[in-house]
């Protein structure tokens, strides 16, 4: 039988296995942490938008006043919606806005009409609020409080 001597060096590093394991540890739960925070933001997000994208479809169906296409296009908007787990009901609102010239909307007093000047559009908007409350809480970490998934469809001009 052998009897293994450590010597004083061995003896005096013993500790930083410890240390060492508990930096790398550290680290590492920090990343994973972030992975996971960054995914399900991703999806609840990806959600958000599918959820505006249907509704903006909808929108497009033919309807007999702009009334109904926005009820319809809210309505299929909040449709998607219970797919998601959200910590809060999100807010769902579709608009119709004016393409001006330069590029930029006018959701104010729309003036629609079939020359492309007077192209209009429908704008779906769906905002999850309380979105901090969805995950574990970990301080140091910045998650939004709000999250918005918005799209926008063309409309003809010929229909209301």
């Amino acid at each position: 039988m052998r009897n293994l001597r450590h010597n004083a060096s061995t003896r005096s590093q013993r500790g930083s296995y410890a240390v060492e394991f508990s930096i790398v540890f550290i680290v590492s739960f920090t990343l994973l942490y972030a992975l996971i925070c960054y995914s399900i933001m991703f999806a609840l997000r990806f959600g958000l938008q599918n959820a505006a994208e249907d509704g903006a479809r909808a929108a497009l169906r033919y309807q007999t006043s702009w009334i109904d296409r926005k009820n319809t296009a809210e309505a299929v908007a909040k449709a998607q919606l219970p797919a998601l787990t959200l910590p809060a009901e999100p807010q769902v609102s579709a608009q119709r806005c004016q393409v001006l010239a330069d590029g930029t909307n006018n959701c104010t007093t729309p003036t629609c009409g079939t020359d492309w000047k007077y192209r209009c559009q429908v704008v779906v908007t769906v905002t999850a609020t309380a979105i901090q409350t969805a995950l574990p809480p970990l301080p140091l970490f910045a998650v939004p409080d709000t999250l918005v998934g918005q799209a926008s469809m063309m409309l003809d001009g010929k229909s209301p």
